[in-house]
């Protein structure tokens, strides 16, 4: 049978080359057939102390360990000896080196990936905000507010509601409607007058609603601008 040549630079070290071994021969780190294996790891270093390998010393004191723990395998133990298993020490060692072997080639492959990959440092950019000058009087929501109700009372049918005069008039609360904006507004930054209007909403809601911005602005907890574009109020937080 012709001896496999091991090229002992592609190893780095001599857990590397001991774990190539275990690998081929397919067998547990953590019941290592010693005898063969240590034969196999001999026969790799053959010639060694020949080779122009730097750290030479650490294949020879492996081997040194090999053969130690082989002898004390092969030695005849008594039936009330517990000694711990001579392969355990090794075996640990094994499978730290594993774990870091294949860490290292994970991360060889993020570095391939990235190797011509190339990011430019983050830059901080200011848009300033454009300046709004024009004012509006409490009369322009009146209206715009007039507007969106007319419009709604065009489109919907008679409701339940209408009929609040003979079975009770329908309390709204302003408070209510406040935290009904200041959902509108957490949900984003602006909202449309219009908006915060929904079909279902009766007149008193609408009220409650219109009068709650009000308040608002009062408070200055929002403000309210003009689009020139969309044509309708928009409200912002502050």
């Amino acid at each position: 049978m012709e001896k496999i040549q091991y090229k002992l630079e592609s190893f780095n070290g001599p857990l590397d080359l001991l774990l190539h071994l275990i690998t081929k021969n397919k067998v547990s780190i953590y019941d290592i057939p010693i005898v063969e294996i240590t034969e196999q790891y001999l026969e790799a270093i053959e010639g060694i102390e020949e080779s122009a390998l730097e750290d030479t010393s650490e294949f020879l004191v492996m081997a040194a360990q090999l053969l130690y723990i082989k002898s004390k395998m092969l030695l005849p133990k008594p039936e009330e000896d517990e000694e711990e298993d001579p392969r355990e020490d090794l075996a640990r060692r094994l499978a730290e080196y594993k774990l870091f072997k294949e860490a290292s080639q994970s991360l060889r492959k993020s570095e391939f990936s990235t190797r011509y990959m190339f990011f430019k440092p983050e830059e901080k950019i200011d848009f300033p905000l454009p300046e709004y000058n024009r004012r509006h009087e409490v009369d322009e929501l009146i209206e715009a507010f007039s507007a969106i109700m007319a419009r709604r009372e065009r489109r919907k049918k008679p409701e339940k509601r209408s009929f609040s005069g003979i079975v009770g008039r329908e309390k709204v609360s302003v408070e209510d409607m406040v935290e009904k904006v200041c959902k509108y507004l957490a949900k984003s930054r602006k909202v449309g007058f219009n908006t915060i209007f929904r079909p279902e909403d009766s007149k008193p809601e609408m009220i409650a609603t219109f009068l709650a911005v009000l308040e608002m602005i009062k408070l200055n907890k929002i403000r309210s601008e003009y689009d020139d574009r969309q044509k309708e109020f928009v409200l912002y937080s502050v």
